[in-house]
C-alpha cells in the first residue's frame, strides 16, 4: 500500500528538497528548501546545507559565528504562515476550527470557493486524503497561480485529490453529491442556491467572512433560502502563556479577530426548517426591515 501523498516529507532524516525550518535563541524562524552543496546564511554567520542531509529531525546546528539553530520541517501551520501570498492566508486557527466543525473527513467531497494563497486548501487535501475530492473555484487566475505553486511546494507535486478552476464559482459549478462546502469570500450568500443544490442532504456549508456586516447578511441569507438547520456563527481567538517559574501570566499579545464562521447543515429536499425555538427580540430587525436581499 503506497503512502498517502506528502506522508513522506514528513518523516525521517532530511532529504535534498525538504522544507528546514531554522528557530534562532530569540525563537524567530527562518524557512529554506535544502540542497546539496548550497550555503544558508544569517547575519550570525552561515552553515552548509550539507550538514543538515541526512541528519535527523530535530538536530541543532552552528553558523561559523558559534550560533544554534534548531532544524525541524516546518509544520502546516508554520508553511502557511511563511508561503508566498497572493491573498490573505486563512490563520491555522480558523482552519483548524474549519475542519472541526465542517466535520472535514477522509474521503469527503468538498468544494471550495476563494482559494486564495492555498492555505485552507493544504489543510482540506491533507484531511480528505487521497481518495477524497477537493474542487476549489478563484476568480483570480494570479491568486489561482500563486495557491497552486504553495499547495504542491507542500505535498511534493500535484495532489492526485485536487481540481482547481479560475472562475466564478456560481457560474462553473458542476459537481453533484457534495459532502461539504467551504465558502471564503467577500458575498457566500450570491453562492447559495449554487451550491445548495449540490450539497448532500444532512451536508455542510461553511461560510468564512471578516465583518459584521458580512456575517449578519450571510446568516440572513442562509435562514431566507429556507433549505438549511439554522446556522451557526462564532469566532475563535487564541492567547498563549509566558510560563517561567512562578511567573506564569498571559502573553501580552494574542491573536484577536481574523474572521468570523458560520455552519449550517443542508435539510432533505422539500423539509421546511424547524421553528425556531428562541424567537429574535421585538423590534430586533426593526419595522422598515424586508430580508437581507431587498433594497
Amino acid at each position: 500500500m503506497s503512502e498517502p501523498t506528502g506522508a513522506a516529507r514528513r518523516r525521517g532524516p532530511f532529504k535534498v528538497g525538504d522544507q528546514v525550518q531554522l528557530t534562532d535563541p530569540k525563537g524567530r524562524h527562518y524557512t529554506f528548501t535544502l540542497e546539496a552543496g548550497k550555503n544558508f546564511h544569517t547575519h550570525k554567520g552561515s552553515f552548509p546545507h550539507d550538514e543538515l542531509i541526512g541528519a535527523p529531525e530535530g538536530s541543532v546546528v552552528r553558523t561559523t559565528g558559534n550560533v544554534a539553530y534548531l532544524a525541524l520541517r516546518p509544520l502546516l501551520p508554520d508553511y502557511v504562515l511563511s508561503m508566498p501570498r497572493g491573498a490573505a492566508v486563512v490563520y491555522p486557527k480558523d482552519a483548524g476550527q474549519i475542519l472541526a466543525f465542517a466535520d472535514i473527513f477522509p474521503g469527503a467531497r468538498v468544494v471550495e470557493a476563494g482559494v486564495g494563497s492555498g492555505s485552507l486548501s493544504s489543510f482540506l487535501l491533507r484531511a480528505i486524503g487521497d481518495e477524497g475530492m477537493l474542487h476549489s473555484y478563484e476568480r483570480r487566475e494570479d491568486f489561482a497561480e500563486i495557491a497552486q505553486g504553495n499547495v504542491e511546494r507542500y505535498f511534493g507535486g500535484p495532489h492526485p485529490a485536487w481540481t482547481l478552476t479560475v472562475g466564478d464559482l456560481q457560474d462553473n459549478l458542476s459537481d453533484a453529491d457534495v459532502d461539504r462546502v467551504i465558502l471564503d469570500m467577500l458575498a457566500p450568500w450570491e453562492c447559495l442556491e449554487a451550491v445548495s443544490k449540490a450539497l448532500v442532504p444532512g451536508g455542510i456549508l461553511c461560510c468564512y467572512v471578516a465583518t459584521t456586516t458580512q456575517l449578519a447578511r450571510t446568516v440572513e441569507s442562509i435562514r431566507e433560502i429556507g433549505c438549511y438547520a439554522e446556522p451557526q456563527p462564532w469566532e475563535s481567538m487564541i492567547r498563549n502563556w509566558h510560563v517561567e517559574g512562578l511567573a506564569v501570566r498571559p502573553d501580552h499579545r494574542m491573536i484577536g479577530h481574523t474572521g468570523f464562521l458560520v455552519t449550517a447543515r443542508r435539510l432533505a429536499d422539500g423539509v421546511e426548517p424547524p421553528m425556531r425555538r428562541r424567537r429574535p427580540a421585538k423590534g430586533a430587525y426593526g419595522e422598515d426591515y424586508e430580508g437581507p436581499n431587498k433594497g
